[in-house]
């Protein structure tokens, strides 16, 4: 296992990484064409391929987290048999998540030759979307820990990527499902920002989403992974990744 220092730079980084391809590639979209649908279609699908890529090369060493929902729905659920992060790996991890997100969205901005910072307008404030965020933050948790119990774990990559490309078009609120990469957000007031006012809601939504998740995960496919040794998610990122959220 690499030392915590290590995975947690790797957090940092993938969902840094992570941030800078969703803006960027909003970015770019909104240059190229004036058409919404277009602009999303774009999006979404840098999303994809780069969310794809960067689970598939950091996962081995840190899990690929990418986002504090899948954190602590690993710490939660691992915390009896031992198979998931520590709290002291979790407190190392999401602060680094966090600090990639906000790094990520200045990156984008300057490559774009936009401020660097300056706060989204990009008002997000309604019942419908939050809903969009409980479904899109559930159905990742549901994703991944069930792919884990199924002995799957191995197809997190394309998975999750497919999964995350494919909310942002069946939810109202383009699966953001991440708190991270939400906060990253509203430091850039370009096509993929969020306004700070909207930030709260958002997270909470997520959180309801990381519970319901969790809960899903357990009544569907039981409350232990299965024990094969190469075929299992390890948080630690042992041997597969555990993916992550936009």
């Amino acid at each position: 296992m690499a030392p915590l220092g290590r995975r947690a730079a790797v957090e940092f980084v993938g969902t840094g990484a992570l941030v800078a391809v969703v803006v960027g590639s909003g970015i770019q979209a909104t240059k190229l064409s004036q058409d919404v649908g277009v602009q999303l279609l774009a999006n979404s699908l840098a999303t994809v391929f780069g969310l794809g890529v960067l689970i598939a090369l950091l996962g081995p060493v840190s899990g690929a987290h990418f986002n504090p929902v899948v954190t602590l729905a690993a710490w939660w659920t691992g915390r009896h048999n031992g198979d998931g992060p520590t709290l002291r790996e979790a407190a190392a991890y999401i602060p680094a998540q966090i600090a990639g997100a906000i790094g990520g969205a200045v990156l984008a901005d300057a490559m774009f030759a936009e401020p660097l910072v300056r706060w989204s307008t990009h008002d997000r404030s309604a019942p419908h979307l939050w809903l969009g965020e409980v479904v899109a933050t559930a159905g990742l948790v549901l994703l991944i820990f069930g792919l884990a119990r199924a002995g799957r774990a191995h197809f997190a990559p394309v998975a999750v990527a497919s999964y995350i490309g494919a909310a942002y078009w069946f939810t109202s609120s383009t699966s953001f499902a991440n708190p991270a990469v939400t906060i990253g957000r509203t430091f850039t007031d370009t096509f993929a920002g969020i306004a700070p006012g909207s930030l709260l809601p958002f997270i909470a939504a997520q959180l309801v989403g990381l519970a319901a998740g969790v809960a899903l995960v357990a009544l569907l496919f039981g409350r232990s992974a299965p024990a094969t040794e190469d075929d299992v998610v390890v948080p630690h990122g042992e041997h597969t990744p555990v993916a992550s959220g936009r």
